[in-house]
């Protein structure tokens, strides 16, 4: 870390794959940086509190609010936003089950879809439910977001998504 004299500081991020020099201020959200440094901004500014989930980015693979995550606790973890995906098999589920209206909480639903498949490939209904509950869609009803996501654990089965 490298202080500049003005309150920041720069920092290496791990965002996609690659390691990324931001600079910081201690009190910078990780969706912040994530938006205003790099250029990454599927991952949207909404609720600002972590209940709509539509700044949900997966950090060591685990799905999180980068509205409530400070940019210096993300050092040395591995972020990965939907821009980190180039077109997966997830996103065309979601396409095919027009699970993305307008689209708005598409990344953050879509994260969450992958980190459940990883932990739990064989999930049931009840489990599909908990782990989708963290993000909020106006649009769809959840109906067609349900029908993706089984549809991605049923296609992938007992198999990474990675």
């Amino acid at each position: 870390m490298i202080t500049n004299g003005t309150s920041k500081t720069v920092v290496k991020l791990h965002v996609n794959g690659e390691t990324r020099d931001v600079m910081i201020r201690s009190a910078d959200t990780l969706l912040q940086t994530l938006r205003e440094q790099l250029g990454l901004t599927a991952a949207k500014r909404a609720c600002q509190n972590g209940d709509c989930g539509a700044c949900t980015v997966l950090v060591n693979g685990e799905p999180t609010h980068s509205c409530l995550s400070l940019s210096i606790e993300s050092v040395d973890q591995h972020i990965t936003t939907i821009e980190g995906f180039n077109n997966s098999f997830i996103q065309q589920e979601f396409v095919d089950k027009w699970a993305i209206q307008c689209g708005f909480c598409t990344p953050g639903f879509i994260l969450n879809c992958y980190a459940l498949a990883n932990k739990h490939p064989n999930a049931d209904d009840a489990t599909i439910e908990e782990w989708m509950q963290s993000n909020l869609c106006r649009c769809t009803g959840y109906q067609e977001i349900k029908e993706a996501v089984k549809s991605v654990l049923q296609k992938h089965a007992g198999g990474s998504v990675s």
